[in-house]
Parts: C-alpha cells; sequence; structure tokens
C-alpha cells in the first residue's frame, strides 16, 4: 500500500517542489516530473493546491508563471499567505485596523478580502509584514511603536530564504518583521507557513479536512512544519531548500529526490 493512498487531496509548494522560479516570478522552469504528477492527480478525481510564501505576486500572476512553464494551475487553486492572514485576522480580530508593510500588491488583496487597511501604523491594532520592495526607516520605526504599544505582529512567512532557480531567495519580508521584533521585543505571529491559519486555508479551499491531504514540498521547516499541524502525509523534496538534510522532530513520512517520484505513488 502507498503512502498516498488515503490523500483525498494535496497541497505543494511551488519554488523548489514543483518549479525554479527567477527572482520576482517573472518566469519558471519546471522541475522533473512536475507536469505529469500534477496532471496524474487531476485525472484522479482529487483536488489539489499550491501553497506558496510569494505576498507580492498576486494569484493569478503565480497561476499564469507556473502555466507557462508547462504546470496548468487555475487562480483558485494558489493560496499565498495573504489568504490565510486575512483569514486569521477575520476570524480572530474581525475589527481589528491592519498597516500593511509590504507592496501596494498585497494591501489590495487584503483589503479585497474584507480587512480594514489603515494607511499608517500609528494607533492600528495589528501590522502585517510582507514582501517589500523598498523600506523607510521612519516608517519600519512607527511599526515598531505600534508593536510596543500593543499592536501584534503578523508576518506571512519567517523563513530566511526559499528556493529559487540561482540559488537561494533571501526573504525581505522576514527581515523586515526580524527587525521590528528586535526593535519591539516581540515575536512575529506566522500566518503563512506553518501556522494553524495555513492548515485552515488548505482544508477550506480544497474542501477536505486537512489530516486528509499530502503536503508535499521542499522545505522541512515550513512544507512539513504544516503538514505535522494538519496530522497529515508528508513528503519532502530534495531539489530545494532542505536537501535531504532531515535530523531532527520533524522528519517527514517520504523524502524524495524530486517531485516526479511522486508518479507510481498516486
Amino acid at each position: 500500500m502507498s503512502l498516498l493512498d488515503g490523500a483525498r487531496g494535496f497541497m505543494f509548494d511551488l519554488d523548489g517542489t514543483l518549479v525554479h522560479r527567477v527572482r520576482g516570478g517573472s518566469g519558471a522552469t519546471a522541475l522533473p516530473g512536475a507536469a505529469d504528477v500534477i496532471a496524474k492527480i487531476r485525472a484522479s478525481g482529487r483536488p489539489l493546491v499550491i501553497f506558496t510564501n510569494a505576498t507580492h505576486i498576486a494569484p493569478a500572476t503565480l497561476a499564469a508563471v507556473a502555466t507557462d512553464a508547462g504546470i496548468e494551475l487555475s487562480v483558485r487553486e494558489v493560496i499565498t499567505p495573504l489568504a490565510s492572514a486575512a483569514g486569521h485576522i477575520l476570524r480572530r480580530h474581525p475589527d481589528a485596523r491592519v498597516f500593511v508593510l509590504a507592496t501596494g500588491v498585497a494591501r489590495e488583496l487584503i483589503a479585497s478580502a474584507g480587512v480594514h487597511i489603515v494607511d499608517e501604523p500609528a494607533g492600528a491594532d495589528a501590522i502585517f509584514v510582507g514582501h517589500v520592495e523598498t523600506i523607510d526607516l521612519d516608517v519600519l520605526e512607527g511599526a515598531a511603536r505600534a508593536v510596543l504599544g500593543g499592536a501584534r505582529l503578523l508576518v506571512g512567512s519567517y523563513a530566511p530564504a526559499y528556493a529559487g532557480a540561482d540559488g537561494p531567495i533571501l526573504s525581505r519580508g522576514a527581515m523586515v518583521a526580524a527587525a521590528v521584533a528586535k526593535a519591539s521585543g516581540r515575536r512575529p505571529t506566522i500566518v503563512g507557513k506553518p501556522s494553524r491559519a495555513a492548515v485552515r486555508e488548505v482544508g477550506e479551499r480544497l474542501g477536505l479536512h486537512a489530516r486528509d491531504v499530502a503536503f508535499i514540498g521542499d522545505d522541512l521547516t515550513m512544507d512539513i512544519a504544516l503538514g505535522k499541524l494538519a496530522g497529515a502525509r508528508t513528503v519532502l523534496v530534495a531539489t530545494g531548500i532542505t536537501g535531504r538534510n532531515v535530523n531532527g522532530r520533524r522528519r517527514p513520512d517520504l523524502v524524495l529526490d524530486h517531485v516526479g517520484e511522486l508518479l507510481p505513488l498516486l
């Protein structure tokens, strides 16, 4: 019996798992077997989602980048931390005034979900940090002072980097969140991978209990940790950040050289 026989749905990471994407998201190359794996899952009638760390690229753009690389995805199948962040805020702090320290794309997407976005950090109930292109030190200090004053500090991803076509792509969002955390003395709450908010978003998007989903990715601390939070099956592929270095308590259920090795297991 295959580890994946009982999986009713699938969550894949994008970068380092299905594709290697160039910095900025303008193009990508599919990894070996990725398109065939997605096609076989579709043929089985089981649903899938892609959960990527990108907070500065709209899901429609990410779906188009993957499709251009030969992996056909719909917008509905792409999740970013912006979706799980909005869900977290609306469930737990529905009236919160949120300052988004990220790109305009991030602000627009979070606002479109119904979150109350404010233009200044002063007086905000929460600070959400995602990818930034530039940073103003006065704004950074304002965010830290808001957190010192009681605002919640939320971050899409606190991982230092993710896999890219030319090596690790450093996370600017994590850099900025770390600066605010250092200045305020408050540890950020992750609302992307790995978090309960992300587990819930995956389950809701697939229409399944998350424990019935197979979580597949290249990062032990995010993709595999997310699957462990869900109590689900986990598969690590060695084409990204972690490689085969799986020492520690987050050991995946299976380690593969690349995602194409899933084919006989589906």
